[in-house]
């Protein structure tokens, strides 16, 4: 038997939680021909690659992005696949760019995901070809495509082509029957072209970017109960999935979208729900997450929460990072999207004591652990703040309060002011028990988004890392095979794609990883300029000896910290169906 690609020696893992064992692989077109205790016969294969002492795994998917605007251009998504990502999921949080048009687009993930609103309006109004979601799919797959896509349709999406942005944003609209029809239709009409279900939203500091509707929630918040039941059902008959954010303020959304996935009296509906997890803002939310998630399954659910198994540290340049926009005088800053009025604001006594009653306020529930003692400073044009906190700039000033201190510093600076905190997933031990815990999946990268703000493109190693140590340390608390299906297998069985796995037949979709530099590099700081959004400098991740290869349907599309000339100019994957009828 002829091979194009042999990967010999290496520790084999098939995605399915399986023992690891030294194997050879033999890849042909775009399948995984052979897994042999043997070696394979080389002749007459131009590519054998010795991968003794490194790990075969599957390749990683990322069931939580926002690429949804940056595919349409650059679709090679080289920062997810230097990382050995070989899936994403678009249309998470109740947006995607299936049914709106170019400005409504801007308008709807400009504000939200920090991706620069005039950039959104280009990509889609350029790209733009489609009229549905057997299109959409179609326009994906004419692109040169690196990584294999997914897709969970947006309800802010269909809801605003339906109703108009603005009727989709008024708390006292409804939608008419025809409206609700046509909504309904167009996610039948997706979920039979293949998507994998639907992204909802109900967390309230979600704001629009734009001039019409400037700083209202996003449309799926506006659904009422109604509204959502038949959505819902569909998804239920359906067998698909209903990814939502709850409004966290709130028991009642909390109550609603997790009950939803019980099916008593009715088809249970797959529900996954986003979770920053263990949050410095409320510690115990992190001892009732399990005991949720037992609990409904336990009576017939079939429940996820998301969560990002790495410390979710983010950060800002100056006020602009979406964290503020859970209280009122942060958001009203936010609002203001001219400089000048925006400064004004940030300097006016009444504001800051608005701002400073939000700060010090004790209870409810938020996302932002509100200290700017656990703030520091990384850039500053004035030097003498660079490692510090806001809290100790106010002190050094004569008591200040840290919000004037920050304020002070925001106004006399803008966004030449760079600074960083970690939100949630700091305790070690918490972060242990959710990667164990089968309750739990493991995602919500927003890779794509936040561009500023955020990269945990290489998520998926870090967990690795962190399961690896343990073993090492002994202190395993799961295993390597069990850890990789995690991040593979079981994804892609339970959102019925077909990908995470790496047994003969299957898909030739893999990583080869070298754990000797599964190291303190994962955790560095790095920035890359964005072609697409005028070179504008993003935050990435950048662990080069970590990712030997990575091969996408066969073909070998990066490694040792290049990408082979393929990527992004010849078709590599491809656009994943869900397999579930």
């Amino acid at each position: 038997m002829s091979y194009d690609t042999i990967i010999k020696s290496g520790r084999w893992f098939d995605g399915a939680g399986s023992p690891s064992a030294t194997r050879h692989i033999g890849l042909r077109g775009d399948r995984v021909v052979t897994v042999s205790a043997d070696p394979l016969d080389e002749t007459g294969c131009p590519n054998v690659i010795e991968a003794a002492g490194k790990w075969v795994v599957p390749g990683m998917i990322d069931i939580h992005t926002h690429y949804d605007i940056e595919v349409l251009k650059t679709p090679a998504l080289t920062e997810s696949v230097r990382h050995g990502i070989t899936t994403v999921l678009l249309g998470s949080c109740s947006l995607s760019t299936v049914h709106v048009g170019a400005t409504d687009a801007g308008d709807l993930f400009g504000r939200v995901e920090a991706i620069p609103r005039r950039h959104v309006i280009e990509a889609v109004d350029e790209v733009k070809t489609w009229q549905s979601a057997r299109e959409y799919i179609t326009a994906l797959e004419e692109l040169p495509l690196g990584p294999n896509i997914a897709a969970m349709l947006g309800h802010s999406d269909i809801r605003t082509a339906q109703m108009g942005l603005d009727r989709a944003t008024r708390k006292e609209v409804r939608p008419t029957p025809a409206e609700q029809a046509a909504m309904e239709a167009a996610l039948t009409e997706a979920l039979d072209a293949g998507f994998v279900g639907m992204s909802a939203q109900q967390l309230l500091f979600d704001k629009i970017d734009g001039d019409t509707c400037r700083s209202r929630t996003l449309p799926s918040t506006y659904a009422k109960a109604r509204e959502r039941r038949r959505l819902n059902a569909i998804l239920r008959r359906r067998r698909r999935v209903l990814q939502a954010g709850p409004d966290i303020a709130s028991v009642r959304s909390i109550a609603a979208l997790t009950l939803s996935s019980l099916g008593i009296f009715r088809k249970r509906l797959k529900t996954t729900l986003l979770s920053a997890a263990d949050i410095k803002a409320n510690p115990a939310l992190v001892y009732i997450m399990g005991p949720i998630a037992r609990a409904l399954n336990a009576l017939g659910g079939d429940f996820r929460w998301q969560h990002l198994p790495v410390p979710f540290e983010v950060y800002a340049d100056g006020i602009d990072l979406v964290i503020f926009e859970e209280f009122g005088s942060g958001a009203a800053a936010l609002h203001l999207a001219d400089q000048v009025e925006r400064n004004a604001l940030m300097q006016d006594e009444s504001y800051r004591r608005r701002f400073r009653k939000d700060y010090d306020a004790k209870f409810g529930m938020r996302v932002w652990h509100r200290d700017f003692f656990d703030a520091e400073i990384v850039s500053c044009p004035d030097d003498s703040v660079i490692g510090k906190t806001f809290g100790q700039v106010g002190l050094e000033r004569g008591g200040t309060h840290p919000v004037d201190a920050f304020l002070d510093l925001v106004v006399a600076h803008g966004t030449k002011l760079r600074w960083r905190t970690t939100i949630s997933n700091h305790r070690p031990k918490f972060l242990t028990r959710l990667g164990a815990n089968p309750g739990v999946q493991l995602g919500f990268s927003d890779a794509g988004a936040h561009l500023r703000n955020m990269a945990f493109y290489n998520f998926g190693l870090r967990f690795l890392r962190r399961v690896h140590d343990a073993e090492r340390a002994g202190t395993p608390f799961l295993s390597l095979e069990r850890a990789v299906h995690r991040l593979t297998g079981e994804l892609a069985d339970w959102y019925g794609i077909d990908a995470g796995h790496l047994r003969a037949g299957d898909r030739a979709d893999l990583a080869i990883i070298d754990p000797a530099h599964l190291d303190d590099s994962l955790d560095a700081y790095a920035e890359s300029p964005v072609a697409q959004y005028d070179n504008l400098s993003r935050m990435v991740n950048r662990n080069d000896g970590a990712v030997s290869a990575v091969f996408i349907g066969g073909k070998y599309v990066f490694g040792d910290g290049t990408a082979a000339p393929i990527l992004g100019t010849d078709r590599t994957g491809r656009f994943l169906r869900s397999q579930v009828r």
